[in-house]
C-alpha cells in the first residue's frame, strides 16, 4: 500500500517537474537566443540611462524668434530714436551662436570694464572673440561717452547690463543671442579647477589696492599660474606709482587677457576636463549670471571638445580702433579739470568687415549705416555713421570757454569713398556730417569766441563787454568769474552749479555725468 503511494507520488512529481528525477530538480538552461535578448535589454537600459543623463547635462541652446521690432516693447527694450539692431535673419550655419561676455569687477565697484563679443560657429567649429575697449566712444546723450560709463549711468544691476547690451548691439549692428556676466572670482576658481594654467607673463606686475582686495606681485616669464595669480595677471594695468605699466594702457591689458584666455581655452579643450563637470557647475552657479543654463554652457564645452575645435580656429581680436580726443563741455566748467577727453574710436571699414566676415551670425550683408559708429570731426564735434547723434550739443562745433582751443588740423582730403566724398583716412567715416539730424558742418572756432552760428544770451555789441563772458582770471565789477557760480545763479554755459560734481544739461536734452580726467594730448592745447 505504501509502496503504491510512493510510486504514484513519484509519477506525479515527474509530470509536474519534467526536469526533476530521483527527488532532485534539474535546472532549466536558457537558450542562446534568450541570453542574447537579456544582454541586449541590459545594454539598451544602460544606454537609455546614459542618454537621459547626457541630455540632462548637455542641453543645446535654442535660438528663440525675436520680437517684431514694430511691436510694442517694454521701456528697457526701447532703442528710442537710435538705430534698431538686426535681431533675426538667415543664419550662416545651422548652429551659429553669438554671446556678449561682460567681466564685472566686484571689488572695483561692479564696473563692466571687460567686454567681449563671442561668435561661435559650432557647425564649422570656428570661434571669434572681439574685445571692446572700455574707452570706446558710443552714441549716448551725456557728455562723457565711454562705453564703460553706461553700466553705472543706469544704476548698474539688470538695467545697467541691459543698456550695455543695447549699446554694443548698436555698435555692431545686431543683437547677440545671449549674454554672460562673469565675476572675476570665477576666473581664479576655474584655473584652480583645471590644475593651473601655463602662461608666459609679459612683464613684472606689482600693484597693491586694499580697497579692491588686490595684491599683485608676479614676475615676468613662462610659469604655471594658480587661480590667485591668474586673477592678478588679467586685472593688472600699472604699478602703484603709475610709472610702470602697459605703454598703450587698457589696450595692452586687453592683449594680455586675450593671450591668457587662449591658454585657458587650450587647456579646457582637453578631454580629461569633461569629468570635472560638477566642479565647473558649482563655479558657474556661484559666479556667473546669464540667460543661458548651466547645461547650455556645458553643451558649448562638449561641442568644442568632442567637435574638434582647434586652436587654429580660435581667434581673439580687439575692435579696430584709433585714439582720438574730444572736447568736453562738462569738464570745462570744473575749475582745474582737463577739458580734453581721450576715446577709442572704431575704424569704421575694418569693423564693418569684421562684423560681416566673422561676428555676425546672419548671411545678410551689413552697411555702415547699420552700425552705430562714432567719429570725432576736425572741429571737435562728433558724428555717427547712422546720421543720428543722441547728444545734439556734441554734434555741434563746441563753444569754448576760457580761451582754450580745438584741434583745428583738418583731416587729409585725398581719401574718398566710392562716391568721391572725402572720408577720414583713419576711421573711414565721412568728414562732413549731415546737417539737420543733430550734426553740423565741420568748422573751426577762434580761441575764446563762440560758434558764429550761436548767440550767447545777454551778449552786447562788439564794443561792450557781456558781464557773463569775462576774460579768464578777471572779473567785471558786480559780476562773477565764469569759472565759478554763485548759488542760485547760472554760469555762462547755462548750467547751474550743484556742487555735487554732476553737471546739469543746459539744454535739457541730456544729463552730464562726472568725467574721468585724462592727460591733455600733445598739440591740442597750449
Amino acid at each position: 500500500m505504501n509502496e503504491k503511494k510512493k510510486g504514484q507520488g513519484r509519477r506525479w512529481e515527474e509530470q509536474t517537474s519534467p526536469g526533476k528525477t530521483e527527488g532532485k530538480t534539474k535546472k532549466r538552461r536558457l537558450t542562446g537566443t534568450q541570453r542574447g535578448l537579456i544582454a541586449l535589454t541590459c545594454v539598451l537600459a544602460a544606454v537609455l540611462s546614459v542618454t537621459l543623463a547626457y541630455r540632462a547635462v548637455f542641453v543645446k541652446p535654442e535660438l528663440h524668434q525675436k520680437e517684431d521690432p514694430s511691436s510694442s516693447q517694454e521701456e528697457d527694450d526701447d532703442y528710442g530714436e537710435g538705430m534698431r539692431p538686426r535681431s533675426d535673419g538667415t543664419r550662416k550655419s545651422k548652429d551659429y551662436y553669438t554671446v556678449l561676455v561682460m567681466g564685472r569687477d566686484t571689488g572695483g565697484g561692479g564696473n563692466t570694464d571687460t567686454m567681449m563679443l563671442a561668435s561661435y560657429d559650432v557647425t564649422n567649429q570656428k570661434l571669434t572673440v572681439m574685445n571692446i575697449p572700455r574707452d570706446t566712444m558710443v552714441n549716448v546723450s551725456w557728455d562723457i561717452k565711454r562705453i564703460n560709463s553706461v553700466y553705472n549711468y543706469y544704476g548698474g544691476g539688470d538695467k545697467g547690463v541691459k543698456k550695455v547690451y543695447q549699446e554694443i548691439s548698436q555698435l555692431v549692428g545686431f543683437e547677440p543671442d545671449y549674454q554672460v556676466i562673469i565675476e572675476w572670482d570665477a576666473v581664479g576658481k576655474l584655473v584652480d579647477a583645471i590644475g593651473g594654467v601655463q602662461f608666459d607673463v609679459p612683464r613684472n606686475m606689482n600693484y597693491e589696492d586694499p580697497y579692491q582686495d588686490l595684491s599683485i606681485h608676479i614676475q615676468k616669464g613662462d610659469q604655471l599660474l594658480n587661480g590667485e595669480q591668474a586673477m592678478g595677471v588679467i586685472r593688472y594695468r600699472h604699478d602703484n606709482n603709475m610709472k610702470y605699466g602697459y605703454a598703450d594702457g587698457d589696450l595692452g591689458r586687453i592683449k594680455t587677457q586675450q593671450a591668457f584666455l587662449k591658454a585657458v581655452i587650450e587647456q579646457l579643450l582637453q578631454v580629461k576636463n569633461v569629468g570635472k563637470i560638477n566642479q565647473f557647475s558649482k563655479i558657474f552657479q556661484e559666479n556667473v549670471e546669464t540667460d543661458l543654463s548651466v547645461q547650455n554652457l556645458f553643451w558649448f564645452g562638449k561641442s568644442a571638445i568632442m567637435g574638434g575645435l582647434s586652436m587654429d580656429n580660435v581667434e581673439f581680436v580687439t575692435m579696430p580702433n584709433t585714439m582720438k580726443s574730444c572736447y568736453s563741455p562738462s569738464v570745462s566748467r570744473q575749475v582745474g579739470k582737463n577739458n580734453w577727453q581721450s576715446y577709442v574710436v572704431p575704424n569704421a571699414k575694418e569693423l564693418l568687415d569684421l562684423v560681416n566676415n566673422s561676428l555676425s551670425p546672419f548671411t545678410e550683408v551689413f552697411t555702415l549705416k547699420d552700425l552705430d559708429i562714432m567719429s570725432v570731426n576736425a572741429d571737435g564735434s562728433v558724428s555717427s555713421s547712422t546720421g543720428h547723434v543722441e547728444d545734439a550739443r556734441a554734434a555741434k562745433t563746441p563753444v569754448l570757454l576760457y580761451g582754450q582751443k580745438t584741434d583745428t588740423k583738418e583731416p587729409e582730403q585725398s581719401v574718398t569713398d566710392g562716391d568721391g566724398n572725402p572720408v577720414d583716412p583713419e576711421t573711414g567715416l565721412p568728414v562732413t556730417p549731415e546737417d539737420g539730424t543733430g550734426m553740423t558742418t565741420p568748422g573751426t572756432t577762434t580761441p575764446g569766441t563762440t560758434d558764429p552760428g550761436t548767440t550767447t544770451p545777454g551778449t552786447t555789441t562788439p564794443s561792450t563787454t557781456d558781464p557773463g563772458t569775462t576774460t579768464p582770471g578777471t572779473t567785471t565789477p558786480g559780476t562773477t568769474d565764469p569759472g565759478t557760480t554763485t548759488p542760485g545763479t547760472t554760469n555762462p554755459g547755462g548750467s547751474s552749479s550743484s556742487g555735487s560734481g554732476t553737471q546739469t544739461d543746459p539744454s535739457g536734452e541730456g544729463v552730464f555725468v562726472p568725467p574721468e580726467v585724462t592727460e591733455v594730448p600733445s598739440g591740442l592745447a597750449e
